[in-house]
């Protein structure tokens, strides 16, 4: 089994030597992110529960292992994402009314409406729309890489995975081509232990994902993905590692998803509580609140207002996705033709004639 990478302990003590050169800043920004990830976990779980949104895949436990990888990355660097992911997009500032209107579906989600909930795509921050097959993102990551590495750009490409997507024919496609061509691609594995409903153990006979990169000449990296600093440097030397031209790294994130799949799913019915009480204890938000409050970084006072802060943030963008319009019809037809075909213009034409819409100008 490969050597996991740990620099915060369980009970919070670090191995300073290790540490990544950060400062307090970064520090609070780091835990900033992971307290504003959880507090969006929550809402949107309730939004969902209520009737007022669709579905969600939340991140609870997982906050260490986004935030930290997301917060290593440049401006510049390319994200293909997958759905429980949607952390890195806010360590890449995509803001909240954004992120909102997208589970919501408005006038001002950037897909206007057209994608599933969760299936974020942001162009500006270089976040790609997430797909829904597990392991799509990995072949079209190293794609991009290639290219970039074409064309002499220095940056990288990180697809974002979960264990059970390591089992998919594109992962493995993806894996072999990176390490082919050298691209500078980062996979990056969140092992939560549970592929839905089917555990680690049972869907690979590997002790664990990272060794698998060997067979691909691809560089294989295990690190705790509870500990947010150990994800920020073993993605920042993956990053160095892509800018050099010395090719790809394949990352296992070891973690645990605390809450369900989605708000489809009822763990209780294949995981012991046992289990999950015992991955509570190693919760990467606690951990890592217990390093900033011995550093005198962190306070009960600041918490409190940070929590507050938060809160009200999610509230206004709530209330922005709910007061939105929702997109025109005409939208349905837009943004996938240069030119329209003669067949959906007619259909277009066909829609106006029924319900009295107004067609937009882009759609003449």
């Amino acid at each position: 089994m490969a050597e996991i990478l740990q620099i915060l302990r369980e009970d919070g003590s670090c191995e300073e030597q290790l540490a990544p050169k950060l400062s307090s800043e970064d520090y609070l920004n780091l835990y900033r992110l992971m307290i504003l990830v959880r507090a969006v976990d929550t809402k949107a779980m309730s939004l969902q529960r209520q009737g007022r949104i669709g579905s969600f895949t939340p991140c609870l436990g997982e906050e260490a292992s986004y935030v930290g990888s997301g917060y290593a990355l440049s401006p510049n660097d390319w994200v293909l994402p997958h759905y429980r992911g949607y952390a890195v997009a806010f360590t890449r500032r995509m803001s909240l009314n954004t992120f909102f209107s997208q589970l919501y579906g408005t006038a001002h989600d950037l897909s206007k409406g057209r994608q599933q909930p969760m299936s974020l795509g942001d162009k500006s921050i270089n976040y790609v729309s997430i797909e829904a097959p597990v392991g799509a993102q990995c072949p079209i990551a190293v794609g991009v890489s290639l290219a970039a590495k074409l064309r002499g750009d220095r940056i990288a490409c990180v697809a974002y995975l979960g264990d059970g997507s390591s089992s998919s024919n594109d992962f493995h496609t993806a894996m072999n081509f990176a390490g082919v061509f050298q691209t500078p691609t980062i996979i990056f594995c969140s092992n939560n232990q549970y592929a839905i409903s089917l555990p680690f153990t049972k869907q690979t006979a590997s002790e664990d994902i990272a060794s698998k990169a060997e067979a691909y000449g691809v560089v294989g990296v295990r690190v705790d993905g509870n500990d947010v600093l150990a994800v920020y440097r073993a993605t920042k030397e993956a990053l160095e590692r892509a800018y050099k031209g010395e090719g790809p790294t394949l990352i296992e994130s070891v973690t645990y998803r605390m809450g369900p799949h989605s708000t489809a799913d009822d763990p209780a019915k294949y995981r012991d509580s046992k289990e999950v009480e015992e991955w509570k204890r190693r919760d990467p938000i606690a951990r890592f609140r217990t390093y900033l409050k011995r550093r005198g970084l962190l306070d009960d006072n600041y918490e409190q207002v940070l929590t507050q802060e938060i809160e009200r943030q999610i509230s206004d963008a709530v209330q922005y996705a709910e007061t939105s319009p929702k997109p025109e019809l005409a939208t349905i037809f837009e943004e996938v033709y240069l030119e329209l075909p003669w067949h959906l213009k007619e259909q277009m034409t066909g829609l106006v004639e029924e319900s009295g819409m107004k067609k937009s100008e882009s759609s003449d």
